[in-house]
């Protein structure tokens, strides 16, 4: 149970807290807490789901934190008021340059409960078209159209790194396929 709450750091990608909780057992201390609008990640499939060895398109993005370019799918932070779908629908043209005739819901994951509150909602997408790519300032990204084995051999061998991208492949490939 959250007792009060410090707000230590104010950014534009996150606020950090510091709060005092009471436990379980009834004990008291304190947590330092990162705390996040959420974010919605879509995976973009070029055909369909279900055939043999449809297309994916994955972002190969330069990521600061790994020093490295990781695989990922398209992603991106709520806007204050955005619903997740709005979101995936917008991170999607912005990052891939694709629009989706359609977007279905999969789940939402909590990324690190240890230490934030981020959620993401993840998405699969279909009905692919043409859109305008708008990457941020940021973000230095290429976009790769491959079928849905290699992104498989991708993952067995340890280069999807990421783990929104991880659990939405995975989840796409256990449940969906």
């Amino acid at each position: 149970m959250l007792l009060s709450s410090r707000r230590m750091y104010s950014g534009r990608v996150l606020d950090l807290d510091v709060d005092t909780v009471r436990f379980p057992d009834g004990s008291v201390g304190e947590l330092e807490m990162i705390r996040h609008p959420g974010a919605a990640a879509v995976v973009p499939f070029a055909g369909d789901p279900r055939s043999p060895d449809p297309e994916v398109l994955l972002i190969r993005q330069f990521r600061h934190a790994t020093d490295r370019y990781v695989w990922e799918i398209p992603a991106g932070r709520l806007e204050p008021g955005e619903a997740p779908e709005a979101c995936a629908r917008r991170e999607l043209e912005e990052e891939a340059g694709v629009t989706a005739g359609a977007l279905r819901r999969l789940t939402t994951i909590y990324t690190t409960p240890g230490f934030t509150d981020e959620q993401i909602h993840l998405f699969l997408a279909t009905g692919l078209d043409g859109g305008r790519q708008r990457p941020e300032a940021d973000e230095f990204l290429e976009v790769h159209r491959m079928p849905w084995s290699r992104v498989l051999e991708l993952v067995r061998r340890g280069e999807v790194v990421d783990g929104k991208t991880l659990i939405t492949l995975m989840f796409v490939e256990c449940f969906l396929r």
